[in-house]
Order: structure tokens, then C-alpha cells, then sequence
């Protein structure tokens, strides 16, 4: 991708509130979400490096894993659209269909070949009957785990903390959704301070999925803010993300990033934090999924 499609590094602005006032903390915001209109987020700084791999040379083939609001599929399909890199996406949920949701309606359009298994078989994922069958039809496809969590992708996110020290930043805690735990593990790889707000249900396991990657930083996993599940929401966050975006002129959506300032904004009001805490919370982007009001 061309470098000037991308706006490196992302904006930082102040968000205000009068409970941000009451609770003397300051709230900033990184626009992960401006990268650029489709590969955007923190989806862009997982596969920046995944794209060329160590060999600085682009696969003929990727294979990847998501589920119907994966923004991971949704960026890599666009990314491999416009790099002229072949895409597979296996779906979970074989009653799913390329209609079935935005994301894959996106994805479709972007030229990515959807593959829709069901949910005993998706659990196998890189080592089921169809990631197996594929890559020996592609013997030299790359294969990138859901969420495109893994070293290449940490790098990546790791340069966050970089963009904020170059524009006099300095948080004492970073604010991110937690999906797979990539974003986190990335942040907590550059020892710094994480509050991860997990959008899926029972989602504790991510303390060591997490672990796995980064033993370094400090972790705060919230666990409270899902809604019910991943993807799931109600109309008290539908409610929250038309105030939020009212009052900051800022789009978010209901499956990451509305949940994550969701409880952002219920930790501050129940004082959470102390006095003088500083908040960098990163937007990574997802806007495909955006629900359709």
C-alpha cells in the first residue's frame, strides 16, 4: 500500500466531559480509526508486517479465521484487494452466508473467498480438514491467525506507544477492546500499563492467552463490559454510542470500541482511577461493522 494513503501516525485529541471533570482524569483518544478508510486500526498495524513477512516479499495466498464482524477479515480482504494478494477467509457458523452480516457483504466485494465451516470444525482452525485441504492446495500460502494476533503483528502495535512519546505523550494507562488480546499484548510488550475492556463473554481466558505473548506491563482485564457476547448488544450501548458520538463528533460501533468506552465511562464515573490519572484510549477502528441506524 502506498504510504501516503496512510495518515502515520494517527491523530490524538482530548476528549472533555464533566465526568472526566468530576473524577480529575484526563481522556485522550488515538484515531487509529483515520489509518486509512478501510485498513484501519489496529488491524492495520497487525498486518503491516504480516504482508511482507521477514522476507520483505508479499504471498501469493492468505489464509485467515473470523467470525461475521471479524474486522480482521474485513481489513485483510481490502488489504489484499488493493495489494493484488489472494484471500481465504474461514468463517465460523456454516448456516452463514456472504450476506449474512456487513462484514461479509465487504469482504465478498473485496474479492475474499469465504469458506463457512461450523463451529466444532472452526474450533480446529489451523489444523482442521479444510485449513489442511487449502494449504495443500496453496502449499506456499501464508496462514494468519484470527484476529492476526501474532509476532509479526505485535511489532506492529507496538509502535503506538512510540507515536504518542514523539507527539509529548506519556499515559499512565493505555485503553484498548480486547477481542483476541493482540492490541494488549502488543501494549504490554513495551511495558506499558493496559486497561483491556473484553467484548466477548467469559472471557478470562485472555489473561493467558495474553500471558502467552507479553509478561511484561501491567494488565487490567475488565470482563464486565461484553453485552452478552461478541457481537451482542442492547439498546442501552445503542443508546451510549448516539450520546458518544453526539458530544465528540466521533464514530464508534457496538462490537470493540463502543463497548470499550462504554466501560471507560462507567469506571471513571465510579472512581476507578485515581485523581491526575492520565487515559490514552485507542480507537481501532471496526467502522465496517457499524451498526446500520
Amino acid at each position: 500500500m502506498n504510504s501516503g494513503d496512510l495518515l502515520i501516525p494517527s491523530p490524538i485529541r482530548e476528549l472533555t466531559d464533566i465526568a472526566f471533570e468530576k473524577a480529575a482524569v484526563k481522556v485522550f483518544l488515538k484515531r487509529d480509526d483515520l489509518i486509512h478508510s478501510e485498513v484501519s486500526g489496529n488491524k492495520w498495524r497487525k498486518l503491516k508486517y504480516n504482508l511482507t513477512g521477514l522476507t520483505g516479499e508479499k504471498p501469493g495466498t492468505v489464509i485467515t479465521f473470523g467470525g461475521a464482524y471479524s474486522n480482521h477479515l474485513a481489513a485483510l480482504a481490502s488489504l489484499g484487494y488493493m495489494e493484488g494478494v489472494r484471500t481465504i477467509g474461514i468463517v465460523r457458523g456454516d448456516e452463514l452466508t456472504p450476506l449474512s452480516s456487513p462484514t461479509l457483504r465487504h469482504c465478498a466485494a473485496r474479492g475474499m473467498e469465504l469458506c463457512f465451516v461450523s463451529r466444532s470444525e472452526y474450533r480446529e482452525k489451523e489444523h482442521g480438514a479444510l485449513a489442511s485441504s487449502l494449504l495443500d492446495q496453496t502449499p506456499d500460502a501464508l496462514i494468519i491467525p484470527e484476529g492476526g494476533t501474532n509476532r509479526l503483528a505485535l511489532k506492529g502495535v507496538g509502535e503506538i506507544p512510540d507515536e504518542c512519546a514523539d507527539a509529548g505523550f506519556s499515559p499512565d494507562f493505555y485503553v484498548v477492546p480486547a477481542g483476541t488480546g493482540g492490541t494488549t499484548a502488543g501494549l504490554l510488550l513495551r511495558g506499558c500499563a493496559v486497561v483491556s475492556v473484553a467484548v466477548l463473554k467469559n472471557a478470562g481466558f485472555l489473561r493467558e492467552d495474553i500471558g502467552r505473548w507479553a509478561s511484561t506491563g501491567l494488565l487490567d482485564l475488565q470482563l464486565d463490559y461484553h453485552f452478552g457476547g461478541y457481537g451482542r448488544y442492547n439498546r442501552e450501548l445503542i443508546d451510549f454510542i448516539a450520546r458518544f458520538e453526539a458530544q465528540h463528533g466521533v464514530p464508534i460501533e457496538q462490537v470493540y470500541t463502543g463497548k470499550m468506552f462504554y466501560g471507560l465511562y462507567d469506571l471513571i464515573k465510579r472512581g476507578y482511577f485515581a485523581k491526575g490519572t492520565t487515559l490514552m484510549a485507542v480507537h481501532t477502528g471496526g467502522l465496517q461493522g457499524k451498526l446500520e441506524r
